[in-house]
């Protein structure tokens, strides 16, 4: 018997089924050095133990992409090892921070399935949750991928496409504990603009950008774990390229943003998510941001403002689909996410 796992196809996957996912991993101090080498991460409550004490916590968390890209991570050799294209994200919560020492594991619900028209891939919908060692969710989030089919013979699954929130609402984030931004410094934080500067509609192009080098990209989807073949293996796809891992846009956009937004500080919910062009070595990432929604929590200080994050390589800022709904070319990523920030 071959010993070797050659990954899930489309038929390989039933609803309901829970997918329990190898390897645990204690996430420690080394993890938040190699963030910050590989990404221009400056927030500070990401950055300094005195600054998070400062604002109510015991210390200074990891940065809430560490878990999401850990959590993530482990789900691939089961959900996208065979996949065409990740296709988008919805309900996504940071539950609990991720604090050094925690070990994390995660697990996946499959809650939806639709076979294409073309017979030959489908569309797999899974809730993965992250768990600490505790046994608490450090996060949730749905996504769905295009997977191929293994035999193209095996007969279709009933269609089941789940109803998924089109985005959160302030009551569905979960503030972490003891946070309070009534004492929060604008200065160290590195701007003073707080939530009531900001208008709904606002948009703000973030300046700087970033050119993927192979070898950085390589490092971060090793780190992560993420063993997805496109990400490796430059003969898997036709032209010959090795795709950017797309978690790898999502961080190099986020930390772009702090130019702009140094003070949305923590990010507690992904409302959506598209990555909408592949990426490749030797494109330059520049992001701009839109304030879709602002809201006021039960924290003291501590608002919630709900941003599009849109990474692109090139082509002018704030431009994002043609006259026909379609991203345009120079379009990465559109991301819907809720960040915690002073009011």
């Amino acid at each position: 018997m071959a010993k070797t796992n050659p990954g899930r196809f489309f038929e390989d996957y039933s609803l309901g089924e829970v997918i329990r996912h190898a390897v645990p991993r204690t996430i420690k101090m080394g993890e938040r050095a190699l963030y910050h080498a590989l990404y221009p991460a400056r927030h500070a409550l990401h950055s300094s133990d005195q600054f998070a004490q400062d604002c109510g916590l015991p210390f200074s968390p990891l940065d809430d992409l560490v878990t999401f890209h850990t959590v993530f991570g482990k789900t691939v050799p089961d959900v996208s090892l065979n996949a065409v294209a990740n296709l988008g994200y919805a309900e996504g919560r940071w539950l609990t921070p991720l604090w050094p020492g925690d070990t994390i594991t995660s697990e996946s619900e499959v809650i939806g399935l639709k076979q294409n028209s073309n017979g030959k891939t489908g569309v797999v919908w899974v809730r993965t949750r992250g768990l600490n060692q505790h046994g608490e969710t450090v996060m949730s989030y749905v996504r769905w991928v295009m997977v191929r089919k293994g035999d193209v013979d095996a007969p279709a699954p009933d269609t089941v496409v789940p109803d998924l929130k089109p985005a959160l609402g302030v009551e569905d984030l979960t503030i972490p504990k003891g946070l309070d931004f009534t004492a929060y410094d604008t200065t160290l934080a590195g701007e003073p603009h707080r939530m009531a500067d900001y208008e709904i509609g606002e948009q703000i192009d973030h300046v700087d950008g970033v050119t993927i080098e192979e070898a950085e990209h390589m490092m971060a989807t090793r780190l992560w774990q993420n063993t997805a073949k496109v990400h490796f293996d430059a003969t898997f796809r036709e032209d010959g390229k090795r795709l950017i891992y797309g978690g790898h846009i999502i961080s190099m956009a986020r930390a772009l943003s702090f130019n702009g937004l140094a003070n949305a500080q923590m990010i507690v919910g992904l409302n959506g998510g598209a990555h909408a062009n592949p990426c490749f070595a030797g494109d330059t990432v520049r992001a701009w941001s839109e304030v879709l929604d602002k809201a006021e929590t039960s924290a003291p200080g501590v608002g919630a403002i709900r941003l599009r994050l849109v990474a692109t390589r090139g082509g002018a800022p704030f431009t994002l689909k043609g006259e026909d709904g379609k991203y345009l070319p120079h379009v990465l990523l559109d991301l819907d996410y809720w960040a915690l920030m002073p009011v």
